[in-house]
């Protein structure tokens, strides 16, 4: 149970540790994108990736789909968009720009897939069609424009 909820879980921390900090006043939506990016995109990932490598059978399931090669593959794209998401804590908003342009790309042909699979095959599977496919659509509309902001109470143009 809290396995599969570990996106949800990172997500929810994600949101409330920047309330709890108030160090740099007037610079939250890059404290939240920071925190986004290091639990709710980096943590999750590469809890993603080891799950798809490590438990193929499990992992494929979960999404409703059969366990294949590919998976491996996705296991490694999850790895390596956890490791630079968690790095790009530390870096400033130009490296946190291309993690936010990456997610973007990546979860929007995730959410194109997933609701795909709903529509063509029917896969109501809590992995295909449940919080995770929330999340992602929040990931994909809420980065962008936290960094946007983040950009703007920097004071630094486009």
């Amino acid at each position: 149970m809290i396995l599969t909820n570990i996106p949800l879980v990172m997500f929810i921390l994600a949101s409330l540790i920047p309330l709890l900090s108030h160090r740099q006043s007037g610079r939250y939506a890059e404290r939240y994108l920071s925190w986004l990016l290091l639990l709710s995109i980096g943590v999750a990932s590469l809890w993603a990736g080891l799950y798809h490598t490590l438990s193929p059978q499990t992992a494929a399931a979960f999404i409703g789909w059969q366990s294949s090669p590919f998976q491996f593959e996705m296991g490694m794209a999850d790895i390596a968009l956890g490791v630079v998401a968690i790095v790009s804590f530390w870096r400033g908003l130009e490296f946190k720009f291309a993690v936010v342009l990456w997610v973007v790309i990546e979860f929007a042909g995730l959410v194109y897939g997933h609701f795909h699979q709903l529509a063509t095959t029917g896969d109501h599977q809590a992995g295909n069609a449940g919080i995770l496919l929330g999340l992602t659509i929040i990931h994909v509309v809420l980065l962008p424009l936290l960094w946007i902001l983040a950009r703007r109470a920097a004071g630094q143009r486009y």
